[in-house]
């Protein structure tokens, strides 16, 4: 079986052809597509069990990436924190001498969980300052901004 892992080269060159042909706003818009077809089942367990939920899927999704990543849930204060210590996905292709990143690549993660977390009552932030040494810090919290 193929892992998950061997699409990313994939997945980066998809990024520049489709950044290339229509712009920025179409590798989003190509984002926004993926994150509304394939985390319905993130957006179930959120849903179902809170930060909970959030936290069985990324501990789920990460170890199966292989990612060495810390996470910290807070449920007295409701905030879930992912430190991506290493990502596997950007590390792969920061270790490829033949691949460049394409230049967004880490904004798919902002992309695809800000549009699952944020119609369910979450905050969704992330700092990508470090994605150039594959690492990045998410925080998710119940939305205090509740209309």
């Amino acid at each position: 079986m193929i892992s998950c892992t061997e699409f990313i080269p994939a997945y980066n060159e998809l990024f520049k052809f489709l950044d290339k042909k229509g712009g920025k706003k179409a590798v989003v818009k190509f984002w926004e597509n993926v994150s509304d077809a394939c985390l319905n089942n993130l957006r179930h367990l959120a849903a179902k069990k809170g930060l909970a939920g959030c936290f069985e899927y990324f501990n789920h999704t990460h170890n199966e990436e292989a990612a060495d990543f810390r996470m910290e849930l807070d449920e007295d204060n409701s905030v879930l924190s992912i430190e991506m210590r290493y990502c596997p996905s950007m590390g792969r292709l920061l270790k490829e001498k033949h691949i460049e990143p394409y230049e967004f690549y880490c904004e798919h993660c902002d992309t695809l969980y800000r549009r699952a977390f944020e119609p369910l009552g979450f905050d969704y932030d992330i700092d990508l300052s470090q994605c150039g040494k594959a690492k990045c810090k998410a925080v998710i919290k119940k939305s205090t901004n509740l209309a």
